[in-house]
């Protein structure tokens, strides 16, 4: 006996169409928000860029630090911080509370791939003690976990969050002339609020080693997880699921820097697509005000005299399907 197909192999011309209209707005990619909220600073220590992502629907997307396009062309990477046109010195901000912690430095993991490390600093802006677990050890209260990759015995610095006010930073591994390399841009990732400057509150983390992946809590409902899908010296780059959909009333993240001037800046310009088949356009960051983007790189074109091998942060991949991508 022939098998019957499970579908009819004709279909009506209105259903047909009605499927391949469906099936092209399921496949449409999402494209987020981006608003530039930054002030003028004569401080190169002071974080005044701030760009802001919104979005409707959104629950996955894909965060990379890239290394600049001039990476070549550098001679001098200039790394050391320049507090000369601030009105502070290298301490806490004038302006931040000082709530005070017992200093320490824990190794929560060391094996042949990876190192992480909490740390807790004597000060901090913000007193929240979030509890912390990687594999099977807790802990809480630091204020940075450091993620080391090994290469060739050697521990690299890629990823830094901060788990009491939610930034992130990434680099990809340096080049080896430019020794641990540079931090430049940072960013934060969930439903971002204003508390004296933008945070994330998180109320726990759990890193699970093998494959690397950072999985958040939020303290006000929801979670992220960030899977460390490259480390490379091209990129460090992260895949992230988000429990529940975005919404354009509230950030889901907010990139955040530093601009004094197009050669005196951790990102100087903007690089973005409307969508996948869009013409790639680019603008000096004074310029910007609103745009919309399947894919935006805060970034450099010009070699700056601070935080000179810095990478660039991108943004991509926006999508509205949960889970994880294969």
């Amino acid at each position: 006996m022939p098998l019957r197909p499970a579908t009819p192999l004709f279909l009506p011309a209105f259903v047909f169409s009605t499927l391949l209209a469906t099936n092209a707005a399921i496949a449409a990619p999402v494209a987020a928000t981006v608003e530039n909220g930054t002030t003028p600073t004569a401080c190169a220590e002071e974080d005044n860029v701030s760009m802001v992502l919104r979005g409707d629907g959104i629950r996955r997307m894909r965060i990379e630090a890239l290394q600049p396009d001039y990476l070549d062309k550098i001679g001098n990477d200039v790394t050391a911080p320049d507090f000369s046109g601030c009105n502070f010195d290298g301490g806490a901000h004038p302006t931040d509370p000082a709530h005070r912690f017992k200093k320490r430095t824990v190794v929560l993991l060391d094996n042949a791939e990876w190192r992480i490390v909490g740390m807790t600093l004597p000060t901090f802006w913000r007193p929240q003690r979030v509890p912390v677990q990687v594999g099977a050890r807790s802990d809480r209260g630091f204020h940075l976990l450091q993620v080391f990759k090994k290469e060739n015995g050697k521990a690299l610095e890629v990823i830094v969050l901060y788990p009491s006010d939610g930034y992130w930073r990434l680099k990809p591994l340096p080049e080896a002339r430019f020794g641990d390399g540079a931090y430049g841009s940072s960013f934060l990732l969930g439903p971002v609020e204003q508390a004296g400057r933008p945070v994330v509150d998180i109320a726990s983390i759990r890193v699970v080693p093998k494959p690397l992946a950072i999985h958040l809590r939020f303290t006000h409902g929801g979670s992220a997880v960030a899977r460390v899908d490259e480390i490379s010296r091209t990129r460090t780059a992260l895949d992230v699921s988000l429990s529940t959909p975005t919404a354009s009333t509230q950030p889901f993240s907010v990139l955040r820097s530093m601009y004094v001037a197009a050669d005196n800046a951790d990102m100087s310009e903007v690089r973005w697509q409307e969508s996948p088949d869009a013409a790639p356009q680019a603008r000096p960051l004074p310029e910007v005000k609103s745009l919309k983007a399947t894919q935006v790189r805060f970034g450099r074109s010009l070699p700056s005299k601070h935080n000179t091998s810095a990478p660039d942060i991108e943004f991509s991949g926006f999508d509205n399907e949960a889970g994880p991508r294969h």
